[in-house]
């Protein structure tokens, strides 16, 4: 199950996704992120879902490794279906047995529903697997860049971020290694009821979180050795700018979600 987490990991590539600038990419998914939400029939979730095949397609990632990143949410997205099956009021009842009841407008809701978070989670994925941590860094520090004229600290909440989606891979390696060291050990982890189980993580969280405690500060104490002091006076060694392939995705991803929005 922990392989199957992809956010933070990066796939290179040099493709034409890969080398969109990561301003571009930054703002092209949260356009579709808004077109997710606002398209509200099933055609125009296939035709997201065929936009989102051909820019896998292109960047060439694979469909496994982009639909992997859905098992870890899998729970998630049957527990939203589930609750909206049995509690969603709906005039053409087909079974009904307290206060739980199942409708056929129940059950359109649902796969709507779950149709809808999968679309999301596949959008987010592709950014993260297409662009590595340090241009993420670069992308949201250059899109936020204004607020530095009310002192907002654009570049140390850029530099968080990137941090944190760059120890996501290393932190899920780590508790793969800490589980198998513990079961070696007789830990068990998938026994008993939810109380024992939740008894039975106690052997991998303290570890877990003693070395990312000791990861922290031992990048603490690099980046004071380095002399690092924020972003003030700080160059960067590639300046990120926009060609005409980021016009190109800027208007062919426009157009497709302006037509969707308004047609579908």
């Amino acid at each position: 199950m922990l392989k199957n987490i992809t956010l933070g990991q990066y796939y290179p590539g040099d493709t034409y996704v890969h080398r969109l600038d990561p301003r571009t990419k930054l703002l092209l998914t949260l356009v579709l992120l808004v077109t997710v939400f606002l398209v509200d029939t099933f055609y125009g979730f296939l035709a997201l879902a065929v936009f989102l095949g051909v820019v896998i397609a292109i960047s060439k990632v694979g469909v496994k490794t982009v639909l992997r990143g859905l098992r870890p949410l899998l729970f998630i997205i049957i527990f939203t279906f589930a609750l909206n099956i049995l509690f969603y009021d709906g005039p053409t009842v087909l079974w009904e047995w307290g206060v739980l009841h199942i409708s056929v407008e129940g059950v359109l809701k649902a796969i709507f529903i779950a149709i809808r978070l999968m679309l999301l989670i596949i959008a987010t994925s592709l950014l993260t697997l297409t662009t590595s941590p340090m241009q993420l860094t670069d992308g949201m520090e250059g899109l936020f860049g204004p607020l530095k004229r009310i002192r907002f600290p654009v570049h140390e909440m850029a530099m968080m971020m990137s941090i944190a989606m760059r120890f996501i891979p290393t932190l899920i390696d780590e508790t793969d290694r800490i589980m198998k060291a513990q079961t070696a050990r007789g830990a068990e982890f998938d026994s008993g009821n939810l109380l024992k189980k939740a008894k039975n993580m106690i052997p991998l969280l303290v570890p877990l979180f003693v070395s990312a405690f000791k990861r922290a500060d031992e990048l603490a104490l690099a980046m004071e050795s380095r002399c690092y002091r924020g972003g003030e006076g700080r160059t960067r060694m590639k300046v990120l700018t926009m060609a005409r392939g980021d016009l190109m995705a800027f208007i062919v991803t426009g157009a497709c979600c302006a037509l969707l929005i308004a047609f579908l």
